[in-house]
């Protein structure tokens, strides 16, 4: 790029790719998304690397597999030692800041094995997953007879009490709670409430509020003769408890559902794992139809509260003119059963729910060719880390960095040789679902990847595979992991599973262009003559050293 621009990375949390107007939904309008996608590219099938908060995020914001990074459940630390999208850009002269959420947990013991302080500047960054945290907060502040889920200060809650509200949680008895009919706090959390508004004035809410900060923080940079910024504006919504404040909240009602996508032939013979996630509470509760049509309309009110907001936002960079110098990138964490498949919450491979949006806005002239367009590649998370790289002006580490730059693809130039499938993990080993499958921690593991054409999931722990034919099954119902006429599909699949899983991974300090280097530097140089005979066989100034000295 001809001059390194500001770098808006929007991500929202338990979005569904199917929950935007642009990307089909006939009821749900989001004028202000699709209008984005209108002036920049949208990627039709991008797929994260775990259908989890957790490690999803850790690979957006390592550019790293799972299976490299390592945390692979929510609050499991990220390891100190793996570097992050805000090493990569300071690198290049980037700063790299959080407004909102990254689930990340801290490796506290290799803090403490390295001696690391966390006061000091790389201590803060290493337990701000790279980031400097203009605002933390994760967004989850349920608190019970153990005390609080999240035991970080919240920021929210400081604002809330600052704006008057006086409980001692107003997270959970305000922004996340209704009011029933006799005037009583009803939470958020139990699902027969998500029709109610939520005990909170629109403005404070969860939502608007980060909208807010991201205005500030702009205001401030721009007061500031400081370098280009990537600016990781991180919603907290439309996450769980589903409940939202008027006038979102009955926005919506039954009739603007989309049909629910299962099938009784989902229940006939299942899968041992995905049964296990069927019976459990979530997927029990999401299968009952009032359940739905309590959330639904709900989280539909929450995405729309969203796009309002990017409204706002989109409205604040035209007229400050940062709309002209800020590449603007909005997508999802992962997406949201919602009753689906016989599901609910997330964590398994279906599109719903490890399918997502993206759509990238790109100021510069060299991406005029593709606004408005639609690209149907098949694209990973972890390209965002190594496209944000390439867009500060530096050269991708490929031998650290696992995802392609989208760079060629929003410039439009040709996509050939581009991935044939892409890859997601779920470790479910700290699950009570392994636990009534009688699992080691060590096998309770999935790995989907996913083609133009199927989807096939390997389960460890000797469980037969999954199978799904993408284009005469394109909902996913029919299971022929086990079918003996897809025999040589499955095999393909175990077959790319194994050159997948064989990639120098942890070759993280030693970039394939120092290898290629070593093999011409010669060892008699430096003394060390393996396996000659003679030395005759070398130059007299190469032995020099080994004779005697005079």
């Amino acid at each position: 790029m001809n001059k390194t621009k500001n770098i808006l990375f929007i991500m929202f949390d338990q979005l569904r790719f199917d929950y935007l107007s642009c990307y089909g939904h006939p009821h749900l309008h989001t004028p202000n998304l699709d209008n984005l996608a209108d002036k920049g590219i949208r990627f039709s099938h991008c797929y994260v690397q775990s259908p989890l908060c957790g490690p999803s995020r850790m690979s957006f914001y390592t550019g790293r597999y799972v299976h490299s990074h390592g945390a692979s459940s929510n609050n499991f630390p990220l390891k100190v030692g793996e570097q992050t999208l805000g090493d990569h850009l300071r690198e290049n002269g980037m700063d790299c800041w959080l407004i909102g959420k990254t689930h990340m947990q801290v490796d506290d013991e290799g803090l403490d094995r390295l001696g690391i302080s966390r006061d000091g500047i790389i201590g803060t960054r290493v337990s701000e997953c790279g980031f400097d945290a203009y605002i933390r907060d994760d967004g989850i502040w349920g608190e019970g007879p153990d005390g609080f889920y999240d035991k970080r200060h919240s920021p929210y809650n400081e604002y809330l009490h600052s704006k008057g509200y006086s409980t001692d949680n107003p997270w959970m008895h305000h922004a996340n709670a209704g009011i029933d009919d006799n005037g009583n706090i009803v939470s958020g959390w139990f699902l027969r409430h998500s029709d109610k508004p939520a005990n909170v004035e629109e403005q404070d809410s969860e939502t608007p509020w980060l909208t807010d900060r991201a205005i500030d923080f702009i205001k401030q940079r721009d007061e500031s003769d400081s370098c280009p910024w990537l600016c990781h504006l991180s919603y907290i919504k439309p996450h769980w408890p589903y409940i939202v404040p008027a006038p979102y909240h009955n926005m919506y009602s039954q009739e603007h559902m989309l049909p629910v996508v299962r099938s009784e032939t989902e229940r006939t013979n299942p899968h041992p794992v995905y049964e296990q996630f069927m019976n459990n509470k979530i997927g029990q509760t999401f299968s009952r139809p009032e359940v739905r049509d309590k959330v639904i309309p709900a989280y539909m009110g929450l995405i729309k509260q969203c796009d309002d907001q990017m409204g706002k936002l989109f409205s604040w960079l035209e007229q400050s003119g940062h709309i002209e110098d800020t590449v603007i990138v909005v997508t999802s964490d992962h997406g949201d059963y919602l009753g689906d498949h016989w599901l609910g919450e997330k964590d398994l491979f279906h599109d719903p729910s490890v399918r997502v949006p993206l759509i990238i806005y790109d100021p510069s002239p060299e991406a005029d060719a593709t606004r408005g367009t639609i690209c149907n590649e098949l694209i990973e998370a972890i390209d965002l880390t190594a496209t944000f790289v390439e867009m500060s002006g530096g050269e991708v580490p490929k031998h650290i960095l696992e995802g392609r730059s989208l760079l060629p693809l929003i410039h439009g130039e040709s996509s050939v040789n581009w991935r044939d499938y892409a890859v997601s993990e779920y470790d479910y080993s700290a699950a009570p679902e392994a636990n009534a499958l009688n699992l080691d921690p060590k096998q309770a593991r999935l790995f989907m990847l996913v083609d133009k054409n199927w989807k096939f999931v390997f389960a460890d722990g000797g469980f037969r595979p999954l199978l799904f034919d993408l284009k005469n099954d394109p909902q996913e119902f029919v299971d022929l992991g086990d079918n003996p006429d897809y025999a040589h599909i499955v095999q393909m699949f175990l077959e790319r599973l194994s050159q997948w899983a064989r990639r120098p991974s942890q070759r993280t300090t030693m970039s394939e262009q120092q290898l290629v280097n070593y093999r011409d530097i010669g060892a008699e140089q430096v003394g060390i003559f393996i396996g000659a005979y003679s030395e005759d066989e070398f130059p007299a100034e190469v032995t020099a050293k080994t004779r005697k000295p005079d």
